[in-house]
C-alpha cells in the first residue's frame, strides 16, 4: 500500500476501497450480546482500525463522523475515546434494552486536475471545499465522490430492529434477520438499498476474520435478487465482514482501477455465535 493510501486511509473511510485485496476499515464491538452487569449496568467497548487481514491491526481509524443511534432512536456519545497510534477504541454505555446501531459516515470529493503551469494535481475534499482545492483556472479536472458508511451492531436484553430505519443516501443494509441474533447454520436474510431503492444484483461478500492464521480470504460472495435481498445459510462461527461497493470496479490488469463519477460503499461487522 502506497504512502497517500495509507494517509487518505488514516484520515477516514473515503477511498478505502472494500474489495477483496484492499485494506479494509472496521469498527469491532467486543461482544453483540451484551450482558448486564450485577448492577445492571451494560457497557461494550469498540477497536476501530484499518487492517489488511480481518481483524488483524495496521493503521487507526479516525472517528470523525461517528454516530451512535439507541434503540429508541436517540443519540449516544462514545466514551472513553482514544485515538492510538495503531487503533482508534471507545466504550458504550447501553442504558435501555433493545439493538443499537455504531456507524462511521464519510463523503469526500477526489480527483485531479492540471494547473496553468500544465502540472497534474491530485486533491481530495469536501463538497463544501471543492472550489478551493481545485483554482478556477484549472484544466482537465477529474472528480469522484466517494460515501462510504461502516457500521455494527450490538444488543443487550431483548434485540429489537428500530434502528434499521434507512437513511436513503449512498448504500445501506436494512436487515430482515436482526445482525445481534447469528448463529452458524441459520438461514438469514438481508435487504440492501442505494438510495433508499432496492440494489438488485448487487455483489455482496461476506469475510472472515482470521485472514492472517487462516492464510486464505476465505469470501463468500452472493448477488442480491430484484428486491435487493439475499439469503444464506450462515457459515461456521467467527467475526465477518459485510462488505459491498456499487458500482462494482472492472479492474484490467496492469492498468489502475476506472474512477466513478460516483462510488458508494458499505461495510458491517457482525458476529456469528455456535449453533
Amino acid at each position: 500500500m502506497n504512502k497517500s493510501l495509507i494517509a487518505l486511509a488514516l484520515a477516514g473511510l473515503s477511498v478505502v476501497s472494500l474489495n477483496a485485496q484492499a485494506h479494509k476499515p472496521y469498527i469491532l464491538a467486543s461482544t453483540t450480546e451484551v450482558e448486564p452487569a450485577r448492577d445492571g449496568s451494560a457497557w461494550v467497548t469498540f477497536d476501530a482500525a484499518v487492517a489488511e487481514n480481518l481483524f488483524t491491526i495496521d493503521f487507526s481509524l479516525k472517528l470523525d463522523g461517528l454516530s451512535i443511534t439507541a434503540p429508541d432512536g436517540s443519540a449516544l456519545q462514545p466514551q472513553n475515546v482514544n485515538n492510538g497510534k495503531l487503533r482508534s477504541t471507545f466504550d458504550l454505555n447501553l442504558p435501555k434494552p433493545g439493538t443499537y446501531k455504531v456507524a462511521l459516515v464519510n463523503a469526500a470529493v477526489m480527483g485531479s486536475y492540471k494547473d496553468k503551469e500544465g502540472n497534474m494535481k491530485r486533491f481530495r475534499a469536501t463538497e463544501e471545499t471543492l472550489s478551493k482545492e481545485v483554482p478556477a483556472d484549472a484544466t482537465e479536472v477529474k472528480i469522484s465522490r466517494q460515501e462510504t458508511r461502516l457500521e455494527t451492531f450490538v444488543s443487550t436484553g431483548k434485540p429489537d430492529m428500530n434502528v434499521f430505519k434507512p437513511t436513503g443516501k449512498g448504500l445501506e443494509m436494512v436487515p430482515v434477520t436482526n445482525p445481534t441474533e447469528l448463529h452458524a447454520g441459520d438461514k438469514v436474510t438481508w435487504r440492501f438499498l442505494v438510495d433508499g431503492k432496492p440494489a438488485a444484483n448487487q455483489g455482496v461478500s461476506l469475510f472472515q476474520g482470521g485472514v492472517k492464521f487462516r492464510g486464505t480470504l476465505g469470501e463468500i460472495r452472493q448477488t442480491t435478487n430484484d428486491k435487493g435481498e439475499l439469503t444464506l445459510t450462515l457459515p461456521a462461527a467467527g467475526q465477518y465482514m459485510i462488505s459491498s461497493s456499487w458500482p462494482e470496479i472492472k479492474r484490467v490488469e496492469g492498468q489502475p482501477p476506472q474512477m466513478a463519477p460516483r462510488r458508494v460503499s458499505y461495510s458491517a461487522v457482525v458476529e456469528i455465535l455456535p449453533e
